[in-house]
């Protein structure tokens, strides 16, 4: 009970908790002391060595049978992945070439009709200008109708003053003669 007591007092209780603590850390490095001098005083011949150097065989042995399963695996992953590499690259090469085909195709329309817009703007220019010919020629043979109609009404005119003085003329009524080129008759 007085050790109870005591232990509630706070500054035992302290000084107690304090110690215990020291003790702790003294017996951790006893220890740490004494692994330090089995370690030192190892032969792979004393009994603790023997079974040491038995369980690091087993370890490397085990190492060496999960690295080579881990390399298996991997071995196997990366053959999965370059055999889908393979399938994709074969795809995408065949596609490629059906779209370099139709291109090839796309581009020797495209040139084909290309050749046919040449070949129908000189066919629209040629017509252009045969029309603008044919309406050079109107004009013409319109002037020359009009030079006519002017002649023989002129021609009308001095043979009705110059004839019969008598003569009752009240209007001069012009002759048209219609006179055809030889362009128009081609």
């Amino acid at each position: 009970m007085q050790a109870r007591s005591l232990l509630l007092d706070p500054a035992i209780h302290e000084e107690f908790t304090r110690l215990k603590n020291l003790v702790e850390e003294k017996d951790k490095k006893v220890k740490e002391l004494q692994d330090n001098i089995n370690a030192v005083s190892f032969t792979s011949q004393s009994k603790m060595g023997k079974m040491i150097m038995a369980k690091c065989r087993t370890l490397q042995e085990e190492n060496e049978e999960i690295g080579n399963q881990a390399n298996e695996g991997k071995i196997h992953e990366l053959g999965m992945k370059l055999a889908l590499q393979k399938s994709q690259n074969a795809e995408l090469r065949s596609q490629f070439e059906g779209l370099f085909k139709q291109m090839d195709k796309l581009a020797s329309d495209v040139d084909r009709s290309n050749e046919l817009a040449v070949i129908m703007q000189e066919k629209l220019e040629e017509k252009e200008n045969e029309i603008q010919r044919l309406k050079h020629d109107m004009e013409k043979n319109s002037v020359v109708e009009e030079e006519q109609t002017t002649v023989l009404a002129a021609a009308a005119t001095d043979i009705v003053d110059g004839g019969d003085d008598d003569a009752n003329v009240d209007e001069v009524t012009p002759i048209k003669v219609k006179i055809e080129s030889e362009s128009q008759l081609d």
